[in-house]
């Protein structure tokens, strides 16, 4: 196994810290090779308020992961919030170059350059470029024009913008902790890559990842992204109702949580017991799973109904074919998927990536992007023509500089 074809995803969240290291295969699937996890407690809500527990919490997570692949990483892939994402469609246009009238990379590249022209506020910038679709000669649905004849080339495309303040300090902690960006993934992009399925992109899906901070709302159609919205609640609200419910730690409350959480009442055990402990030690006394389940099933309710408002607000007054898919660390709950039928009024599953150590819901948006990575490494530019002397002269001292690598790594 060399380093550098190794693929490394860093999930920056509100309440976890998440890095996976991937091995690409040559079926083009990935074999989880490294897995770091630190809680974070410079985040609230998706932003970084605390920029040095941001940094400590990113370092923790990328220890661990380095003493499982035996050495140290250097450059990574890190997941970007929604919440301070906007998405603008825009499309571009460029006339085909070659005299044979024949599209090449160079033509793709141009009319992506094109959707860049775009007028944006100074607070805000480009992260990424995503095509829905190509156009040639007016015919549309092309996912792939090279090779193809045309005289004029047009692109559909998704431009994801984000504010200035928040790119740059969650770059900043990812560079103070000793790792270079090697790019950035929108959470919703990745987590779409392990959990859903092609026929569910194309026929029309909403991706409901739960988190601790915030939940992201993201509806799929014909292959691609087509709204984003973020929601302002997670599972940290369902941790303080039962803080301060049940009269306990923070701490404390997370584990009943994680443990004894029940989304229903009905599904919860009345004889189960917990012994808890009050604020500060104090009174130890016994709740049972309802009791806690009391607390719980208000607030999961509470996040599934403003989701489901969110996605009326989007154009869907009934579900897509493809109805909804949960991820994230709050769809682990007992009953929760029963809850989440109810309210959305159509079948409801849990993805999770079907890999060995990291088979949760938790670990879908870092597993999704150690796939977007192995896909930009695929898709990398090609070298431009500039001259065949000029080509050849750099292609030699491009076998010369990997020859020496491959000697002293």
């Amino acid at each position: 196994m060399k380093r550098k074809d190794l693929v490394v995803g860093i999930d920056v969240g509100t309440a976890h810290i998440r890095v996976i290291v991937g091995e690409p295969l040559p079926d083009g699937t990935v074999n989880i090779v490294g897995v770091g996890f630190s809680s974070s407690e410079g985040l609230k809500k998706g932003v970084i308020v605390d920029l040095d527990e941001t940094v400590q919490a990113i370092s923790r997570a990328v220890e661990e992961a380095e003493r499982m692949v035996g050495f140290r990483i250097a450059e990574a892939f890190i997941g970007l919030a929604g919440l301070n994402v906007e998405l603008i469609s825009n499309k571009g246009i460029v006339a085909v170059t070659s005299e044979d009238r024949e599209i090449n990379s160079e033509d793709v590249d141009r009319v992506m350059q094109a959707t860049r022209v775009i007028a944006l506020p100074s607070d805000r910038e480009i992260v990424e470029v995503m095509p829905r679709e190509f156009i040639v000669d007016g015919y549309d649905g092309i996912k792939d024009p090279v090779g193809m004849l045309g005289v004029r080339l047009e692109v559909d495309a998704l431009v994801i913008t984000s504010t200035i303040t928040s790119l740059r300090n969650l770059i900043r902690c990812v560079n103070r902790a000793g790792i270079e960006v090697k790019g950035l993934v929108l959470q919703s992009l990745a987590s779409a890559e392990v959990a859903l399925s092609r026929d569910e992109k194309e026929l029309g899906v909403f991706l409901l990842d739960l988190g601790g901070g915030k939940s992201e709302v993201a509806f799929f159609e014909n292959g691609a992204l087509g709204k984003l919205s973020v929601l302002p609640v997670g599972g940290n609200h369902i941790t303080n109702d039962l803080a301060v419910g049940l009269r306990t730690s923070f701490k404390t409350a997370e584990n009943l949580k994680l443990e004894y959480g029940c989304a229903l009442s009905a599904m919860a055990e009345p004889d189960a017991k917990v012994e808890i402990t009050g604020v500060g030690g104090k009174e130890y006394r016994q709740v049972s799973q309802r009791e806690i389940s009391s607390f719980v099933e208000p607030r999961v309710q509470e996040i599934l109904q403003i989701s489901r408002e969110e996605m009326r607000k989007m154009g869907w007054e009934k579900m897509p074919p493809a109805g909804v898919v949960l991820t994230g660390g709050v769809s682990l709950m007992e009953g929760l998927t029963e809850m989440a039928e109810k309210i959305f009024g159509v079948s409801v599953r849990v993805a999770e990536p079907r890999f060995v150590g990291v088979q949760s819901p938790i670990y879908t948006s870092a597993v999704g992007i150690v796939y977007h990575g192995l896909n930009y490494a695929r898709e990398a530019p090609v070298e431009k023509k500039d001259g065949a002397k000029k080509g050849l002269l750099k292609r030699a001292w491009n076998r010369i500089f990997n020859w020496f690598n491959e000697i002293f790594e």
